[in-house]
């Protein structure tokens, strides 16, 4: 009986599967303590502030945001993402958050980003602290690039900004993206 591989296109497939399993499960690795991912958030929020001025607007006058410093994205027809990050309620950390997303469609690549998303109100931050908060297809992330922030405004109480770190990804793909949240 002979031995036969499947070519070029199903090895590729099959290093890129590895490679969105070892990017998923890094996101699943041990939990940073409480002040090392406070820290992290607070060093996001000044990288942010860096790109966009303005941002610092948001950060002063939100009643509280959520950070993500570092959140990894991968996909080849199905994808995903995972990121742990921190809730600030006036600037004080709150709680920590994880996020997970899935999404289905024309994509291929890997990804690290940044994300803020910021609460306009109490009611805003209070469904997010309770677990009813998800994205749908429909939502948007703006790019934190110089004077984004002023032409920027909620959606529905919530504002949500995105800074990539590395990577490439190539994407037109639908889905949604879940938040789970514990308080301090």
């Amino acid at each position: 009986m002979a031995y036969r591989t499947a070519g070029t296109f199903g090895r590729s497939f099959f290093m890129f599967a590895i490679a969105i399993a070892a990017l998923i499960a890094g996101g699943c690795a041990s939990k940073p303590s409480d002040n090392v991912m406070i820290a992290d958030a607070r060093a996001a929020v000044v990288r942010f502030v860096d790109s966009d001025p303005g941002l610092q607007d948001w950060v002063n006058h939100a009643h509280g945001y959520a950070v993500f410093p570092s959140m990894n994205k991968g996909g080849f027809g199905v994808g995903g993402s995972y990121g742990r990050g921190v809730v600030f309620e006036r600037g004080e950390p709150a709680g920590t958050t994880s996020s997970v997303q899935g999404t289905v469609g024309l994509q291929i690549g890997v990804q690290n980003f940044a994300q803020i998303i910021f609460f306009q109100d109490e009611a805003a931050m209070r469904t997010f602290q309770r677990g009813n908060f998800e994205f749908s297809a429909q939502a948007t992330a703006i790019a934190a690039t110089a004077g984004a922030a002023k032409t920027t405004s909620y959606e529905k109480g919530v504002a949500v900004f995105i800074m990539a770190k590395g990577g490439l990804m190539a994407e037109a793909s639908v889905g949604g993206q879940k938040f789970e949240y514990q308080p301090l």
